[in-house]
Formats: structure tokens, sequence, C-alpha cells
């Protein structure tokens, strides 16, 4: 435990400025003398932790300083090559592959033919099942313009289905549910925004460079469910039988409650929005709104327009 614990508060260190040993205390929940003891233990073994006094006071380790890379298991860098070749397959970063060949330097050569075996095991594909060569491009573009810091302009199209024409500072790429998502400060409402990257059409650079806005001091202004408009309502879902699994993918194992004829329920809280009856009619036949009456009734109604599409034929 003891040693656990060192190379835990190492790798906080190498990964932190500075951190104060009352946070140290906190997080691995031991006395600040069992810290001070643990810090001596960590300078005697080599790492070079410098203690500062004061209200911002802390240990931090000296700049530039690296460990060697037996502090990776051979499993840890097999992770780090899988997760970097699955970003290579989505991103096509020029950067990736130099840095693969940097984490292969450190493999044996027994290594290598035991990593050939780990990839067979799992490998991380996050392309679109359409659209991969278009997104690439897409996000390789983005990239461009938040490093550079120019302003793009780009056609939009929202949830609702208004088609608008954006000017926005671009500030970060999200991968959110295997979605790619745009978050930047639009110019035409004047706020930050998410832009779905699917509806990101004529995308170019129009622009100079901008100055970076601060970002929202909450912190928390990429938490999706803080988007989220409208209502959420308590929704009671009747199934048939043969669409469990889709059921399974929207909604989770433990929603489902068996029923003796082999359907089931589900009950699920969602935004009342107009993409949520969208997505419920994709079920078809296979499930019926029982709860809440509005939300069965939109159904229908949703329901009987698609109907009418078909009445002269």
């Amino acid at each position: 435990m003891k040693l656990d614990r060192l190379l835990a508060i190492t790798m906080l260190l190498l990964n932190r400025k500075r951190v104060s040993a009352k946070e140290l205390s906190d997080r691995f929940e031991v006395s600040l003398r069992t810290i001070y003891r643990d810090v001596e233990t960590i300078q005697f073994a080599g790492i070079p932790v410098v203690s500062y006094a004061g209200t911002s006071g802390g240990y931090e380790i000296a700049d530039r300083y690296r460990l060697d890379r037996q502090v990776l298991s051979f499993e840890e860098l097999g992770s780090i090559v899988i997760a970097l070749r699955g970003i290579r397959s989505t991103l096509e970063d020029r950067e990736i592959e130099p840095l693969l060949d940097k984490v292969g330097a450190m493999l044996g050569k027994s290594e290598h033919e035991r990593l050939g075996e780990t990839s067979e095991h799992l490998s991380i594909d996050i392309n679109p099942w359409s659209r991969g060569q278009e997104d690439k491009e897409k996000l390789a573009g983005l990239r461009d313009a938040i490093r550079d810091r120019r302003i793009i302009s780009f056609a939009y199209v929202s949830g609702d289905g208004d088609q608008t024409t954006r000017s926005c500072e671009p500030m970060k790429l999200v991968l959110k549910g295997y979605v790619w998502y745009l978050y930047g400060y639009c110019l035409l409402r004047e706020d930050f925004r998410i832009f779905r990257l699917s509806r990101i059409r004529e995308l170019a650079v129009t622009g100079p460079s901008f100055v970076r806005r601060e970002l929202p001091p909450s912190g928390d202004y990429l938490r999706w469910e803080h988007r989220i408009h409208g209502n959420m309502i308590d929704l009671v879902l009747h199934f048939g039988p043969r669409s469990r699994a889709k059921a399974v993918d929207a909604f989770g194992a433990d929603a489902i409650e068996d029923l003796p004829d082999g359907s089931f329920l589900v009950r699920a809280s969602r935004p009342d929005e107009p993409w949520l009856y969208g997505h419920l009619l994709g079920f078809g036949a296979d499930v019926k709104v029982l709860e809440p009456r509005e939300a069965a009734e939109t159904m229908r109604k949703k329901a009987e327009e698609i109907l009418n599409l078909y009445a002269d034929r």
C-alpha cells in the first residue's frame, strides 16, 4: 500500500504545478506526518521534490524532470499504443505516427510481438459508419483554425431544422457519444455555442486571428445536461419483444421491466424536445407511449402526419 501511494504521489506531482501537503493528506486519507515521510522517501529515491512554505506553498517536482520507461508496465504501454492508433484512424494527425514510434522504441523485440497479439484482442475505431473522410477533413480544418485562432464561417442546420450561416471563434473539439462537436463563440448569437460536426457545411476560414475569450467561469460549460432546453419528462414506454436489443442500446438494460407475455416496459427521463419523438418513432410499431398522456398524444399526431403523406397512394 505504501509503495502504491508513493508512486501515486509522484505521478500527481509530475502532472501538477504544485500540491499542498493537506491536499495529499486528504486525497490519500493519511495523516500529514505520513505525507512528510512519504515525500522524504521519494526524495531519497532520487526524485527532486521541492517544498515551498507559505499559504501558496506545497510540493512540486523540479522542472524538466521525467520518469524512466520502467515506471510503465507492458500492459500500460500497450493501452497507450491502442488508444493512439484509434486517434490516428479518426484524426489523421501527423504527430501521432512519430509518437507511436517513440512509444514503440520503449519496447523490446519480444514485447513488440506480444503487442501484436494484444492488438488482436482490442481495437478502437471511432469513425462514423458514413462520412468518415468528410469528417476527417472537417476535423483537420477545425483543428488548424483552433490552433491559429482564426474565425471560421459555415452553414448550419439546427436541431429544429433552421438553416443559418454562422461565424464562429472556434475553441475546442469534443467527442461525445461517438459524435464530434465544435465548441466556440458564435458571433451571430453573441454567446458560446455547441455545434454538431455532421450539421456543419461549407466550412471556411474567413476572418483574421482573434483574441481567445475567457471561458464561462463555472468551469462546467461543456456539461451537456446544462444545455438541454425544455423540461424533462418521465416516460413509461411499452415495447414489443423484438425491439429488446434496440431498447437496451437506447435506454440501458437496467431500465427494462419484463412482462409475462414477453413484452417489457421502460421507464426513463428525457427532455421534452422534438428530437425525442423522432427517436421514439424510429422504433416503429414496436413501442407505445403510456405516460405521460401529453407525450402519447404528440406521438399520435406525428404518426397521423406520416400516414397522411401516403393517403393518396
